[in-house]
């Protein structure tokens, strides 16, 4: 009798003991993460289904609700843990009823995968409000060692349970993923495996930051550091195709599990502000890097490098930030990594000739940005640099390459700003692996 391809997944999955093995020479190493920003609905949502019946008062948030995050681990490991965040909330949350599994398809979960999570041992945990909780290690038992390639490539479902109200939820907008989440008063639903209670759908996170997993010691982190060209817009829609997912692939073909490469991008990020950034002056870029970068890149687990693509919102109409005030926000991060043993690579801003983004006029906007492309390739700020601008730049037009510009998530002419999986792809090529991977020189 022939098995399906799941089925065949699934058997090998159950057979397997409890994967502890190496842990003891192991080191968390973080896996997935997304930048928290909020409250909700506060943020640049790329192609969301409608939600007003799933979460009717954004004030209120989540009421008695179940989400099933779907995420894609860069590495996979004999244990994981996740990181819950309630940084922009005004009150205490409680999140019960916690797993981790392997998707199956949609937000049904690949049969005997599911796993449950505990926090200090227990099995809920509340955290207070401008906080955030990493779980207790849960053992996967259908983790194989690296050289096997069964889990290559497949989603982990993080479920869970928001007991009571949430109040405002914290959450990451952009996430260019299928996830699910039921509606209001369905109770928890995390341990089924089916997905009937599941009924809506999101294309944003909420509440989980970070997930980890148990890898050898000396296995290196990667983050892609920057704003919504980071964070993938304009990308397939469930693709996996955004630059640093291009990065991971290659880096992974040569290297294997001895890196991680996680995505710290946020839709309309900046360099140098807001001045603040709080529930109750929310911005929907977020906090400023320099604000951010303690919790979405700096408590990451294994941290080696940043490679960081940032400025062009700073240089909006909105903004019109100064290009030397952008320049010394930039020195400020790059010092406060390199305090940490960080190694940081800069990358060029792509062309925004023909947006709309322009800042006190497309000239002026588009002079600001090579500015600060020739800082970041000159200064000796960075420890490298990858050049993205000349990777699509039309050097006759000055904006990006004509095939680089229709939008891959819901189709259109595009909007001259962000690349489409074609121009994240050359993006993602344009990294020197050898350079990003080559010790560290003396400072």
């Amino acid at each position: 009798m022939q098995l399906t391809a799941c089925a065949a997944l699934a058997a090998v999955f159950l057979v397997l003991p409890v994967a502890t093995r190496g842990q003891s020479n192991g080191a968390w190493v973080t896996s997935w993460a997304a930048s928290v920003q909020g409250p909700y609905p506060v943020g640049n949502a790329s192609a969301q289904p409608d939600l007003s019946a799933v979460f009717p008062t954004p004030d209120r948030g989540a009421r008695d609700q179940s989400f099933r995050l779907i995420v894609r681990p860069d590495i996979w490991g004999p244990s994981t843990r996740v990181r819950l965040s309630n940084a922009f909330n005004t009150r205490p949350v409680t999140i019960d009823g916690v797993y981790v599994g392997v998707q199956m398809s949609g937000s049904a979960i690949l049969k005997g995968t599911n796993q449950a999570v505990t926090f200090d041992k227990k099995p809920a945990v509340t955290i207070p409000a401008g906080a955030s909780a990493w779980s207790d290690a849960v053992a996967l038992p259908f983790w194989r060692p690296a050289a096997d390639a069964t889990l290559a490539g497949r989603k982990l479902a993080v479920s869970f349970h928001v007991a009571g109200e949430s109040g405002p939820m914290t959450w990451h907008a952009k996430a260019l993923t299928t996830s699910y989440v039921t509606l209001p008063g369905a109770g928890s639903r995390g341990q089924d495996e089916r997905e009937e209670a599941f009924r809506a759908s999101t294309t944003s996170w909420y509440f989980l930051d970070a997930v980890d997993m148990m890898a050898p010691r000396g296995t290196r982190l990667i983050v892609a550091f920057g704003d919504s060209i980071t964070d993938g817009t304009a990308s397939t829609l469930n693709g996996d195709d955004r630059w640093p997912d291009v990065l991971s692939r290659r880096l992974h073909a040569v290297h294997g599990d001895a890196i991680s490469v996680v995505n710290a991008g946020i839709g309309g990020n900046r360099v140098t502000g807001p001045a603040e950034y709080s529930v109750q002056t929310p911005f929907s870029g977020g906090p400023s890097a320099g604000q951010r970068l303690e919790r979405d890149v700096l408590s990451l687990s294994g941290l080696s490098a940043v490679i960081w693509l940032e400025g062009i919102n700073d240089f909006s109409r909105a903004a019109n930030a100064g290009v030397d005030l952008v320049q010394r926000a930039m020195r400020d991060v790059v010092d406060r990594l390199r305090a940490k043993d960080v190694r940081v690579f800069g990358a060029t801003l792509t062309s925004a000739v023909g947006s709309a983004s322009g800042g006190d006029g497309p000239s002026e906007t588009d002079a600001k940005r090579r500015a600060l492309n020739e800082f970041i390739r000159t200064s000796g700020v960075f420890d490298g640099v990858f050049d993205f601008d000349r990777a699509t730049l039309d050097p006759a037009t000055g904006a990006m390459r004509e095939e680089f510009v229709p939008n891959s998530t819901v189709g259109g002419a595009g909007d001259h700003l962000h690349p489409n999986r074609l121009g994240y792809a050359a993006m993602g090529q344009a990294i020197d692996l050898s350079l990003l991977m080559a010790p560290p020189r003396s400072r």
